[in-house]
Parts: C-alpha cells; sequence; structure tokens
C-alpha cells in the first residue's frame, strides 16, 4: 500500500531547520546518528529474537518436563507463545535489513517506480476487490 512520498518544500525546510537545530544542541549524538547503519540495529534484534526463541524452546520443554497436570501446559504454551514472538520478530527485523516487502526503498539494480511481478498484480486484484467492495456499499451490483 505505502510508499515513499516525496516531502513538499515546506516539509523539506522544517527537516532542514530540525537537523540544524539539532547539530547545533548535540552535534555527537547527531553525528552517531546520521553514520549508525540501520542494518546494524536489525541484526541485534534478529541476535535477540534468535535467543528468544532458544528460551521458548527450552521453557517448552521444561513444561513437557513438570508432571503437574495445568502447570504443565501453562509453561509449555508459555514457551510457544515466547517461541511464537520471538520468530515473527526475526521475520520483521530480516524483512526491514533487507529490505523485503513493506514500505521500503527498493532494492539496488530495480528501478524505482516499477514493483516487482507479484506485486503489480497484487495491487490490481486488491484495486479490483475495493473497487467491488466500494460499489457493493453504494448499492451498485
Amino acid at each position: 500500500m505505502g510508499g515513499t512520498v516525496p516531502l513538499s518544500e515546506h516539509e523539506q525546510r522544517l527537516l532542514e531547520q530540525i537537523e540544524r537545530e539539532l547539530y547545533a544542541e548535540d552535534p555527537k549524538f547527531a553525528h552517531a546518528v546520521r553514520t549508525t547503519n540501520p542494518q546494524s540495529h536489525y541484526k541485534r534484534q534478529i541476535v535477540k529474537a534468535v535467543l528468544g526463541l532458544v528460551v521458548g524452546i527450552a521453557v517448552l520443554m521444561a513444561g513437557l518436563v513438570v508432571s503437574k497436570g495445568s502447570l504443565s501446559v501453562a509453561i509449555s504454551v508459555t514457551g510457544f507463545l515466547l517461541m511464537l514472538a520471538s520468530g515473527v520478530w526475526a521475520l520483521t527485523s530480516w524483512k526491514r535489513m533487507t529490505g523485503i516487502g513493506g514500505d521500503f526503498e527498493p532494492a539496488a539494480g530495480r528501478p524505482a517506480g516499477r514493483a516487482p511481478r507479484g506485486e503489480r498484480q497484487q495491487s490490481g486484484f486488491m484495486n479490483r476487490l475495493e473497487e467491488r467492495w466500494r460499489r457493493r456499499s453504494e448499492g451498485e451490483s
């Protein structure tokens, strides 16, 4: 759905003003933010998510070992939910790091104005569904 939208001239001037004020107020922080690679942030998130996945597996196994009926089920479900949340977190971090899907800049080597073939077909399909829904809600058939 979303994509990159260029800033208006007014928004661009405001952004530049905010950047200048940031540099004037805290130049060390501004330099650190400007030079930080976002991929390293996502790599750390992936490592944390994998650790969460391992802890989730351990909790799930601990739930299987505990022989107290409902406590065993509760521990196992908690381990599973932790594994699920960690897996989703790792997947979204991976997608953001690699730029696959979502609201990210196009991958190198692909023209900026064109979506991959699968995304073009899906957006056309979604547009047709939205148009049918709009006509149906307005009373047309």
